[in-house]
């Protein structure tokens, strides 16, 4: 049986790092960075364009260094485009939702309304497992 694959969303990238998460979620995304994370484009702007002091910053790129990141290709634009046009969705949240849609993938986030009722898309809030 093929593993799940994830798209990890912006907040928990930081949150993972920052020792943010509770004990189960952190395990969750230990389990996840063994292998290779799944990142956005835009989780990558938005990570890297956070003003965090130099030692922290390190860990950011670090992080980003070992991530896939997957940029924005035509489909996932026409993906991105459908979601705003139907749930009225902020642009990075589109362009991260169409990018777990278009490789199937999961996305984990802490912020699961931003991406409530998107079809097809499957969202873990890692603060809500048990």
């Amino acid at each position: 049986m093929e593993q799940p694959q994830y798209l990890i969303d912006t907040n928990v990238i930081i949150d993972y790092l920052g020792h943010k998460l509770t004990p189960s979620g952190s395990l969750f995304m230990d389990n996840i960075i063994d292998n290779v994370p799944n990142v956005s484009v835009i989780s990558k702007i938005e990570v890297l364009g956070f003003n965090a002091p130099d030692e922290h910053y390190q860990l950011l790129v670090n992080f980003m260094n070992d991530a896939l990141v997957l940029d924005l290709t035509s489909e996932i634009v026409d993906v991105s485009i459908a979601i705003r046009k139907k749930h009225k969705t902020k642009l990075p949240d589109a362009i991260i939702a169409a990018t777990a849609k278009f490789y199937g993938f999961t996305l984990i986030s802490r912020n699961t309304s931003d991406f409530k009722n998107i079809e097809g898309l499957t969202v873990i809030d890692l603060y809500k497992l048990q």
